[in-house]
């Protein structure tokens, strides 16, 4: 292991609770060991996805928050102590590997929370909202510190205040269920939150909570309901229990669904540096024993949850400038990386790394770091595709329901939270595959075959292997995604595989395979059909640095590739301009709001003009005639961009269609990263049987 690395493997304390290493599992949707949205019960299926991680040298690990009271079936926690039985059993192995585990216990996400139209048609009838309240939590989840809160996914939704007697049970069921955490040996607790804009959040900040009682006005009143908490839990469990906090330690937030991107110059609406230096004091009096960092709210989700757009170790200053004020142990989290969260532990700025979805995309990074191999660490991308897939946008055809979207997942890592679908054992008859295309989804087949025991020949018509991806891992900010090309490209050469480049396959009967994987991608990028057309230069071969450009630059569609070209030229100081056919920039299903809306407020910041519902009508030599909604325009244009998608198909397949020749990806249908990555493992896993 390389020295500088050492730091992260030096033991800390929380209170009296000794954890080995500086590596913190942070909470996500979708990892929590108490069940609760539908049943009030302990989530068996996770116990192999902390098992795995707890065996890969994790220090301390905090499961997905565990609301005190659920949303179906409007049940406390603390009032169902057999769920704690199967806790006890939990901690039990979770303590034989040595790793620590706080449970996360929150009050709910309050105006953030989300709302389907079927939850909104209840609680618009006060009636049926009366008649299902004993048995549903929605009432008692709709809420706010006061009625001047508009919903963060439906602003026309006024949420209700939260009665003070409410309020008081609340407090009293954060301390029941602390109890029965630690009665089940757990080793502490983590208060959810005043972080991310969640109903505690909420009470804390000037521009969420008006209330004129005693929780509400003066920085004490809002800093009243936090306080209240870990004094009854402490109470309750002793002051020797540790008690955690999620803490954004700014809001990062201009307002009702308005945040600020990094470097940009704003008033916060939120909470300010200056108040959380005496905040996180003032908390850390009342018995908080550790601050769980970052930054941002729901009207800023990008910054507890950057994507591939935001900055790595994203949150690092802001928690380094807390630490003094703290007289606590400070956790940072937001893309951190292991060097500058090592040479900040060393320094004293930092007492642990927290990691989130790093862990989700590959459990074993701490081995890996430990052994010296990070090189074979899997990269997480910050896409949250399948971690965190919850998207909002004004397009009619890409509505989904926000409620069902399955969080915790991982895009690159299929295996993640899907352990008891998916066996890694070797196949039961080894078979001769043979793979044409060497993209992500060819060289994933390949990997995950010969780990089973198959043996593979692998066909790329080019000397590069990566498909279309090498084009999207091109702008300045895909450092990631270059690292996972490069781990890729690594993971291939070590599996065993024979990988033949400049090969082109023009007939697949010809190859000696048991099964054929048809894996070359989509047949070519769409072009734009009007007068001038074909001076439009393809998206792709933009981003592979074939074509240059001037510096006014009509990107034609927009969607998450349209916009990042854009973005892209906004940073090297062109002035590009984006014309999109629909009502909405990005209504791509599945693409996670934070990632949306950062690339939405960055494009604002650079002051990138959009024209939606338009479509151009004509390429000229320096301009581009656009119809808009308010009619015909011409826009000035040194160089036109075409990022209209591509076309699917698989020519070899279809000359000799047999139940032995797969299609996946693009080839198949134009899907993304996350169904071609599926679809690899899925087919992988029928081989095997």
């Amino acid at each position: 292991m390389d020295k500088r690395y050492d730091p992260l493997f030096t033991p800390w304390k929380i209170g009296n609770v000794e954890i080995k290493n500086r590596f913190v599992l942070c909470p996500m949707e979708g990892t929590n060991i108490i069940e609760w949205q539908t049943k009030t019960c302990f989530n068996e299926n996770i116990w192999q996805f902390y098992r795995d991680r707890a065996k890969n040298d994790i220090g301390l690990m905090i499961p997905g928050a565990v609301p005190v009271r659920s949303i179906v079936g409007n049940k406390w926690l603390y009032k169902h102590p057999k769920v704690f039985n199967e806790v006890r059993e939990f901690m039990g192995e979770m303590h034989s590997y040595d790793s620590k585990v706080f449970m996360q216990l929150t009050l709910g996400p309050g105006r953030s929370m989300p709302l389907p139209k079927i939850f909104q048609g209840i609680l618009d009838k006060k009636w049926l909202c009366t008649l299902l309240k004993p048995f549903m939590g929605i009432d008692a989840w709709m809420v706010a510190p006061d009625t001047d809160s508009p919903n963060v996914w439906n602003p026309n939704y006024k949420h209700r205040a939260l009665t003070k007697k409410e309020i008081q049970d609340y407090i009293y069921a954060m301390g029941q269920t602390a109890k029965l955490c630690k009665e089940a040996g757990v080793d502490g607790v983590e208060i959810h939150a005043m972080h991310e804009g969640y109903l505690i959040d909420q009470f804390t900040m000037p521009y969420t909570n008006h209330r004129n009682d005693e929780y509400g006005g003066s920085f004490e009143g809002r800093m009243l309901l936090p306080a209240a908490i870990v004094k009854e839990i402490k109470k309750v469990c002793g002051d020797d229990y540790p008690v955690s906090l999620r803490y954004s330690v700014t809001s990062k937030t201009k307002g009702f669904n308005q945040g600020a991107v990094p470097g940009e110059e704003f008033k916060e609406a939120g909470r300010t540096m200056e108040e959380s230096k005496k905040a996180i004091a003032y908390l850390r009096e009342a018995g908080y024993d550790m601050f769980n960092c970052d930054n941002g709210t729901y009207d800023a989700w990008y910054w507890p949850h950057p994507p591939v757009y935001a900055p790595l170790n994203t949150n690092l200053k802001e928690s380094i400038e807390i630490k003094p004020y703290a007289h606590a142990s400070i956790v940072c989290a937001g893309r951190m990386q292991p060097e500058e969260a090592a040479d900040a532990i060393a320094a004293g700025q930092i007492d642990a790394m927290g990691i989130g979805r790093q862990f989700l995309c590959d459990g074993e990074t701490v081995t890996k770091i430990k052994e010296g191999r990070m090189e074979d660490i899997r990269p997480c991308i910050s896409c949250h595709a399948a971690c965190l897939p919850l998207g909002r946008h004004n397009y009619e055809g890409c509505e989904f329901d926000i409620m069902h979207i399955i969080m915790g997942r991982c895009v690159l890592n299929p295996y993640t939270l899907e352990e008891k679908n998916y066996s890694l054992k070797p196949a039961k008859t080894p078979k001769k595959i043979a793979v044409v295309g060497g993209g992500l989804g060819g060289m994933e087949v390949a990997i995950q075959a010969m780990k089973r025991g198959h043996k593979v020949d692998l066909y790329e018509k080019t000397d590069q292997l990566g498909g279309v991806f090498n084009a999207a891992a091109t702008p300045e900010f895909k450092e990631k995604d270059r690292d996972l090309l490069a781990w890729y490209r690594r993971q291939l050469e070590r599996s065993g595989a024979s990988v033949h480049r400049n090969t082109e396959i023009k007939d697949i009967s010809k190859l000696n395979a048991d099964e054929i994987v048809i894996a070359t991608g989509s047949t070519k990028a769409r072009t734009l059909n009007c007068p001038g057309g074909k001076r439009a230069i393809p998206a792709v071969d933009y981003l592979n640095h074939k074509k240059e450009v001037g510096d006014k630059v009509v990107v034609i569609g927009g969607a998450l590739t349209g916009c990042e070209i854009a973005y892209e030229l906004a940073l090297e100081g062109k002035h590009p301009v984006i014309v999109e056919m629909l009502n909405d920039l990005i209504c791509t299903p599945g693409v996670s709001m934070a990632n949306s809306q950062m690339l939405r407020d960055l494009l604002a910041y650079y002051k990138v003009p959009v024209y939606l519902e338009s479509s151009a009508r004509a390429i000229k030599e320096k301009s581009v005639v656009i119809k808009t909604k308010e009619g015909i325009r011409e826009v000035d244009a040194d160089s036109v961009i075409a990022s209209v998608g591509y076309i699917s198909g698989a020519p070899l397949a279809e000359e000799q269609s047999s139940e032995h020749v797969h299609v996946i990806g693009d080839a198949k249908k134009i899907g993304n990263l996350k169904t071609v990555i599926k679809e690899a493992y899925d087919l992988v896993q029928e081989f095997s049987y």
